[in-house]
């Protein structure tokens, strides 16, 4: 049996990991996987046929250590998806600066290397917008995700100047859209369409993922929604292995919100045949 090395963290139990569900499909294909934190000490990536980033959760507390092993696993005897040159380009959210020079459209959006509350009040008037939403270029999970009015801004002020001012950050309009109809992801494996979800947020929150509450469901999406997502996918600066797409609908069009290329959810319990057709691209890919 050849091995395979999904990437992980040392905790998960707080989280919703359905990784398991491949297992068996590459079992059937001769690969045993084993499943490795990587915070992990002294380990032989070489002794892996593939080694694929999964469920590396809290990479954003540490992300230059993170990317230090990734690229001791590059450099390894093995292979490594997606591409370290990829992920490091889609580590941080600055990458949809180059994606909409490049032609994408997304959400409309302010990037900063720091910024203070005074700064970020000027962005309600900017975006014609009641409310807006500031988050870090690096992160995972909504952490340090702030949906902010006026009022709140004010009395979160303390807290915004600490987490911010120094941090590498972006600021949006709050688009209603993700409450009243949700978000979509499509997920492509080798380029090909697998599959798609919407993420609705529980009452009273603006957050989609399970963790916090979000409501899956699976849809088909239409036209439009392909052809946004493969626009994305050819602007891509290489090939992925996977990619999760995430769109949201915004005057009168699909705009990105975010090309997950490290360690999205790709949501193996929603669609059946995913998992196998994940193992598939998965070998393709590795006997390119």
């Amino acid at each position: 049996m050849q091995k395979i090395c999904f990437l992980s963290t040392d905790n998960l139990e707080d989280f919703y990991v359905w990784d398991d569900l491949l297992i068996p499909h590459f079992a059937a294909k001769g690969y045993t996987v084993d499943v490795i934190s990587w915070h992990a000490p002294d380990v032989d990536w070489s002794n892996y046929e593939l080694v694929i980033v999964r469920s590396t959760w809290d990479y954003q507390d540490d992300p230059k250590a993170f990317t230090a092993v990734l690229a001791r696993i590059e450099a390894s005897a093995t292979v490594l998806a997606n591409p370290y040159a990829l992920m490091q380009w889609n580590i941080s959210k600055w990458y949809l600066q180059d994606l909409a020079s490049d032609g994408v459209t997304i959400i409309p959006s302010r990037f900063y290397k720091g910024i203070n509350t005074e700064e970020i009040a000027l962005h309600f008037q900017e975006f014609a917008s009641a409310e807006i939403v500031i988050k870090p270029l690096i992160s995972a999970n909504s952490d340090n995700t702030f949906r902010l009015t006026p009022e709140s801004l004010v009395a979160q002020a303390d807290t915004l100047n600490t987490v911010f001012n120094e941090l590498d950050c972006m600021v949006q309009p709050f688009l209603k859209s993700i409450i009243t109809d949700g978000e979509y992801s499509l997920f492509y494996f080798n380029g090909q369409y697998s599959h798609a979800i919407k993420k609705v947020p529980k009452q009273g929150d603006f957050r989609v993922q399970e963790e916090h509450g979000g409501q899956l469901y699976t849809i088909t999406p239409d036209m439009e929604q392909m052809i946004a997502a493969k626009k994305v996918l050819a602007k891509l600066p290489e090939e992925a292995l996977y990619a999760r797409v995430d769109l949201v609908f915004n005057e009168q069009q699909w705009q990105l919100m975010e090309v997950e290329l490290i360690e999205p959810s790709l949501y193996f319990n929603m669609d059946k045949h995913s998992p196998a057709k994940f193992v598939a691209a998965s070998l393709d890919y590795l006997n390119k």
